[in-house]
């Protein structure tokens, strides 16, 4: 039977997500877990692979297993075998044909900024940081140039694997509350780095550096070496993935995403 779940994970934590040799990276800490249930090697297929800090609100991935176990099992058995920084929120059985990564239709990625001149203690690793005050209406008016489909390559990594640069970005929002700045991104998929790249690019925009045309110029540049340097990851949780209604996969209670020592 093919099963899928969705899990919540501590990124700080962890290497990443994707197995390595050695261990200690989210893929591995919950297939040994799985399985410990399973009574049998399963393995597991993300639906969006996070680098070494990165938090996730909704990581979703599918596995095959011949273990005939109720769904309870995969999520409160589950639970009782992973670390405390991982916890499993729902599993259920699927269609044979459902592909945790390639059957979603859009994901959310949402980076939390503290902008406030002393670097923070207990959000370190939840929160990115920067120190001057930021612009947000600039960051708002340089956020909409990315909006919809383009070649992204300004804001891939060196080591991105992807085919294509080109990525549909649905929607950027930047809200902010206090010293807290939130960055919402929510596209068909994501780049390597994508992400922090363009928060990066949107930091140099709110701290006067550049104007908010400038976000477009980098676009259509398509220079990777023209765009702001890589942000940390601290700040960065994949926050959702959605689905066609057809795999009938349960959605998630989403308040706001509390950060330690953040309003």
């Amino acid at each position: 039977m093919r099963f899928a779940l969705a899990l919540e994970y501590d990124g700080s934590r962890f290497l990443g997500w994707q197995t390595q040799p050695g261990g200690g990276t989210v893929q591995d800490a919950l297939q040994a877990a799985l399985t410990g249930i399973a009574g049998a090697a399963v393995q597991v297929t993300c639906a969006g692979r996070t680098d070494r800090g990165v938090h996730a609100r909704e990581q979703v991935v599918h596995f095959d297993t011949e273990a005939s176990r109720p769904e309870s099992a995969w999520v409160r058995g589950a639970n009782a075998l992973l670390p405390d920084s991982i916890a499993v929120q729902w599993a259920m059985a699927v269609a044979g044909d459902f592909h945790a990564r390639y059957c979603a239709v859009a994901r959310t990625y949402r980076y939390v900024l503290l902008n406030r001149p002393v670097r923070p203690a207990l959000a370190a690793r939840h929160a990115g940081w920067y120190h001057t005050p930021l612009d947000v209406a600039a960051m708002r008016e340089a956020a909409q140039h990315f909006v919809g489909e383009h070649d992204f390559s300004a804001f891939r990594s060196s080591e991105c694997q992807a085919k294509s640069p080109v990525r549909t970005l649905h929607a950027l929002e930047v809200q902010a509350r206090g010293e807290r700045i939130d960055f919402v991104l929510r596209a068909n998929a994501f780049l390597h780095h994508m992400v922090r790249n363009i928060v990066g690019t949107l930091v140099y925009v709110g701290n006067g550096r550049h104007s908010p045309q400038w976000a477009g110029e980098v676009l259509a540049a398509r220079d990777r070496g023209r765009a702001a340097p890589t942000f940390a990851a601290e700040g960065l949780y994949l926050e959702r993935v959605e689905y066609a209604k057809q795999w009938g996969l349960p959605a998630l209670e989403r308040g706001i995403l509390s950060v330690p020592a953040l309003p």
